[in-house]
């Protein structure tokens, strides 16, 4: 049997407390013994701190649920941004696995005090076993008295209650451990998107108006699916929505054709430019958990409780940098880089290095049909390979507005991967740079 959470503020930040006491002990102890060592010993040493220590940030964030797990999630989708091993990165993905299932007599007694009635009255049936349970709610399959299939999920019981004190835990674990080296103001501000987007998530009403801004949204783009809601069942604590039919990522991946998998990728990257450059408002968490893909490549999107919305200027700016990134030019690049505010200062190193970022993320917008996931598509590898290097460069920020951003486009891309996706992006791209940058400059109206 599974330990059952703490879900008192006292309770829950003495578990973190001490997960940072543990942490901070383990790299004090390995620093000691790192000064007896060789070099080669050493690096061993540091690296097992780290697997050993990465280990005991999933055990303790992964049985807390709520902000913990959901900021657990996004240090592991940065760690490939740290100076870390390989290794490090795959135990904090263990984070992105589904919670574990709530018992159906806690959501019965929730949907009712919500929904103001009893389950008998409210659904024709309801399935007790979860269809999953995630960090801050839990879904179950249902049918509304007229035998419309429904999903129903359900926030877990006082997480809204956790959020402040959780994310100031996690801080002070992140700045006493050597997960991620970033300079105090840049953390914080990246704390400060977390903790926004964390409280909308909390709030289903916020969800629910989602939902029903991208369903209309999506009705007119081919291959992609957005379901609606039921504000009947619906409050700010219990969604009722239309349920999708599909199949997850591994099994599509197994059962469909080439011509499927092709028009599930392009129905994710037409999404991701769509809701990017026209909408300003993204779908920002892409585990592929919250994708159903559907025989013919059809894709369903679910869960809209994390949206990242972006002003018309950011937007044109972030489309500046990729347009001249792609045109190889490199002194308009770090000139709207600066703009952007991803490049302060005038170090010739940092430039350096910004520059080298843009020109490989630039790479699978230039010369034709790009191929994802191949042999040739060395895209991620060199990513990682010049990772850590930003570490000794706090020239190099990372805006707010860009950390659910990159979320989305590092997810898209990887699930782009896995299917083997091929198209001319560059095309695509253009198209989408020049409707951001025409809206900002007013010659394109909304």
């Amino acid at each position: 049997m599974g330990r059952k959470p703490p879900t008192s503020k006292f309770g829950r930040l003495a578990r973190l407390g001490g997960l940072t006491t543990r942490v901070t002990a383990s790299y004090l102890g390995q620093r000691i013994s790192g000064a007896f060592q060789s070099e080669e010993a050493e690096t061993v040493s540091r690296n097992k701190a780290h697997i050993d220590n990465a280990e005991r940030v999933v055990d303790t964030v992964g049985m807390l649920k709520g902000a913990a797990m959901k900021v657990g999630q996004t240090v592991a989708m940065l760690a490939e941004g740290a100076e870390l091993p390989p290794e490090v990165a795959r135990v904090l993905g263990k984070l992105h696995d589904s919670a574990a299932p709530v018992p159906f007599e806690t959501i019965k007694a929730e949907v009712e005090r919500e929904l103001d009635g009893k389950l008998e009255d409210l659904f024709d049936r309801f399935e007790p076993n979860s269809l999953g349970s995630a960090s801050l709610g839990q879904a179950h399959a249902a049918w509304l008295k007229d035998g419309t299939p429904v999903v129903v999920k359900v926030l877990h019981v006082g997480i809204e209650d956790s959020v402040d004190s959780d994310l100031s835990a996690l801080k002070t674990l992140l700045r006493a451990s050597r997960f991620i080296k970033r300079d105090k103001a840049e953390m914080d501000a990246v704390f400060a998107e977390i903790r926004d987007r964390l409280r909308e998530e909390l709030d289903y009403y916020h969800e629910a108006a989602n939902l029903e801004y991208f369903h209309r949204y999506f009705m007119g783009v081919d291959g992609v699916r957005v379901p609606s809601h039921y504000p009947s069942h619906s409050t700010g604590k219990v969604l009722t929505m239309e349920r999708l039919y599909g199949v997850n990522l591994e099994e599509f991946l197994e059962n469909s054709t080439h011509e499927a998998r092709q028009k599930a990728a392009m129905g994710l990257v037409v999404a991701f430019h769509e809701m990017t450059y026209k909408a300003r408002a993204l779908h920002s968490d892409p585990h592929p958990g919250n994708y159903l893909f559907e025989p013919d490549g059809t894709v369903g999107i679910l869960d809209f409780g994390c949206v990242k919305r972006f002003d018309p200027y950011f937007m044109a700016n972030y489309a500046r940098i990729g347009s001249a990134a792609v045109n190889n030019d490199r002194e308009r690049t770090l000139e709207f880089a600066r703009e952007l505010g991803t490049l302060r200062g005038d170090s010739p190193e940092a430039e350096d290095l910004h520059w080298e970022l843009c020109d490989i993320m630039a790479t699978p917008f230039r010369g034709g049909v790009y191929r994802c996931g191949v042999s040739e598509d060395a895209l991620q590898n060199k990513l990682q390979k010049l990772a850590p290097k930003f570490v000794k460069f706090p020239e190099i920020q990372a805006p707010a507005d860009l950390v659910y951003l990159n979320r989305a486009l590092a997810g898209v891309y990887h699930i782009a991967r896995k299917l083997r996706f091929e198209a001319d992006l560059g095309e695509m791209f253009f198209q989408y740079a020049e409707h951001a940058i025409g809206i900002a400059e007013g010659r394109i109206q909304e």
